[in-house]
């Protein structure tokens, strides 16, 4: 099964799924992850001060993840 997560990452290539109660964060369509992005780290885009050094930070991406099951 295919689905969508939100990846969290900085320019120090930390790269990591976003988590909810220990669990990945998932969406069934891009549109969805993206409107979740958005809406949860939308700021980022407009704050400078957290882009630059020590923190890094960029808007996370939505990014596809296959799903198996056993």
């Amino acid at each position: 099964m295919k689905l969508w997560g939100a990846l969290w990452r900085n320019s120090t290539y930390e790269l990591d799924l976003i988590y909810s109660s220990g669990l990945p964060l998932l969406f069934r369509t891009r549109a969805e992850a993206r409107a979740w992005i958005l809406k949860n780290y939308g700021y980022i885009k407009t704050r400078k001060d957290l882009r630059e050094p020590p923190h890094n930070w960029r808007v996370p991406l939505a990014v596809r993840v296959k799903v198996e099951t056993y």
